[in-house]
């Protein structure tokens, strides 16, 4: 008899504040048949905009129905931060986390200098609420800086972030309040499942320093560091990130 089939593994693409799906297009366009891939807007962006976006705990709720098994959630930036309350509490939906260019505490603490100064947050708060448009255009500005092609990523991002439509005031203002009070470190330190962390050297919102401090919290991440990259390595260095992402499943593929 012929030798059955192995199913495919599923892999759930999960993006970053103000954006959407459609930031992984271009770049799910070239992985292997054996993913079994979906892209996912989270509530208040995107194909979701009319959804009322809500806390980290409901988000991570809400993303627990998109895959009926495990998957490897692959989390961008605030993304990162709903997968990973999504693996404390919803183990059996996760087969293992692939973190881009985010943190399990984004805001600098007393105990904790690996990110970013709280101000960062608390201006485009304030800036939210006098002209949206300027601030995204200003946030996406942000996450390119140390990018040599910054403008046309910019310009990039800024199409993406309106292909589905743009994400909704409530929205905006719920991803700022999660990304400044968030410390998911306690959570990330208890997972047992695979973990890779994928880090840009020049991303001036998630310092590359932490990939000193992710072994503290949790020995068996492993962790990626794309030299000339900033926040968003999927759009910079998309080849490299396809490698690290496929050399992961597959070894998860393997072990099952």
């Amino acid at each position: 008899m012929p030798r059955a089939l192995k199913q495919k593994t599923s892999c759930v693409f999960v993006h970053g504040w103000a954006l959407n799906s459609a930031v992984w297009q271009s770049l799910i366009a070239g992985l292997p048949e054996w993913l079994d891939v979906a892209c996912v807007d989270l509530p208040g962006h995107g194909s979701m905009s009319g959804l009322a976006a809500s806390d980290l705990d409901a988000q991570a709720q809400q993303l627990a129905a998109v895959s009926s098994r495990p998957a490897i959630w692959v989390g961008w930036s605030l993304g990162g931060l709903v997968t990973l309350r999504l693996a404390q509490h919803y183990p059996e939906r996760v087969a293992g986390l692939f973190m881009v260019a985010s943190n399990p505490c984004f805001v600098q603490r007393p105990d904790w200098t690996t990110a970013v100064a709280a101000s960062v947050f608390e201006e485009f708060s304030t800036a939210l609420h006098h002209d949206i448009d300027a601030t995204l255009r200003r946030f996406l500005a942000l996450q390119m800086l140390g990018d040599r092609r910054a403008l046309k990523r910019v310009r990039e991002l800024e199409r993406m972030m309106h292909a589905r439509g743009r994400a909704s005031s409530q929205a905006l203002q719920m991803g700022l309040n999660i990304l400044q009070q968030s410390d998911l470190r306690a959570e990330l330190a208890q997972l047992d499942c695979p973990l890779c962390w994928l880090l840009g050297a020049r991303d001036t919102l998630v310092p590359v320093s932490l990939a000193e401090n992710l072994p503290d919290i949790n020995p068996a991440i492993e962790i990626n560091i794309e030299a000339t990259a900033g926040h968003a390595p999927f759009l910079s260095h998309p080849e490299n990130f396809r490698r690290a992402l496929v050399e992961f499943a597959g070894r998860m593929r393997a072990a099952n």
